[in-house]
């Protein structure tokens, strides 16, 4: 199934352009039941047209939202930086960042360079700890698009990235039998109409069963934790009046986000922070 979150909470599933709602209170209990095989769900006569609601954040409340950086070898070389997730490990995202689909992501300071990173993202389905990588896709409910927005600098990565707004999520959460492999999925994200990142998660340098693997080993994992899996190539700078849109296969709903800007505030820090950049984004057409 692919499942929404909309309007004020409630948890649906999409069939064509219908919303069919389900008895869940929220999509972390939706995925409870589901993982108890107690979920029922209603005949699909009882739905709702999909332009009538308002499309939430798959998941409002993860524990925790875990990243990972620089996992794949096209945004390593971007970033010309020897590093890569295999001795970076992971990084959090406060979940106070995510951002409904459709949302307007908030740039804080005038000063300081911003960039779009379009990625796969994966939903914990059961509680999950020093899980094997054999078994480590058993853990994943489904799978949703994600915009891990960056602020360029020296500061540590959870705090570049974990401004309010800087993670938006959805629009849907596919189910994982539905979503298909993770690792032969395609992800194409475009700024104001210009394709940034075209790129297949057969590129990653850890697929999905090592990194919730690893994040296992570290962390418990409950139901309803977010992991993003890494950004490939493309990564750019975003201004003010910006239309960012992820597509992945297997969604079926493009994610999208608006761009604005408070031109008035100075970063805290400018002036002290020199981090790895990637070079500036092709010259946008028109």
């Amino acid at each position: 199934m692919r499942l929404v979150s909309y309007d004020d909470g409630q948890v649906g599933y999409l069939a064509s352009d219908q919303v069919i709602p389900l008895p869940a209170r929220t999509m972390r209990d939706a995925i409870a039941s589901w993982s108890a095989g107690t979920l029922s769900v209603p005949d699909r006569e009882a739905g709702i047209p999909l332009r009538d609601v308002r499309l939430r954040v798959p998941v409002a409340d993860p524990s925790k939202i875990i990243a990972a950086p620089v996992n794949y070898r096209d945004h390593q070389a971007e970033m010309s930086t020897d590093s890569q997730v295999g001795a970076l490990g992971f990084f959090l995202k406060a979940p106070s960042s995510l951002l409904d689909p459709g949302g307007t992501i908030q740039l804080p300071y005038h000063d300081r360079r911003f960039d779009q990173e379009g990625e796969l993202a994966l939903v914990i389905g059961r509680t999950a700890r020093q899980v094997s990588e054999q078994d480590a896709l058993s853990c994943v409910f489904g799978y949703t698009g994600l915009l891990d927005i960056t602020m360029r600098g020296g500061e540590d990565r959870s705090t570049r990235k974990s401004f309010d707004t800087f993670t938006p999520m959805g629009p849907v959460l596919s189910t994982a039998d539905e979503f298909g492999d993770p690792g032969d999925a395609e992800l194409r994200c475009w700024v104001s109409g210009d394709l940034r990142q075209k790129a297949s998660t057969r590129d990653l340098i850890w697929g999905v069963a090592r990194l919730v693997s690893y994040a296992s080993s570290v962390t418990t994992l409950y139901p309803g934790d977010v992991i993003s899996t890494g950004t490939p190539a493309g990564v750019g700078p975003l201004i003010a009046g910006d239309t960012i849109r992820l597509e992945l296969s297997g969604l079926g709903l493009d994610l999208t986000a608006q761009v604005a800007a408070d031109h008035t505030i100075a970063s805290p820090t400018s002036g002290h922070n020199r981090g790895p950049v990637p070079p500036p984004a092709p010259p946008r057409a028109g």
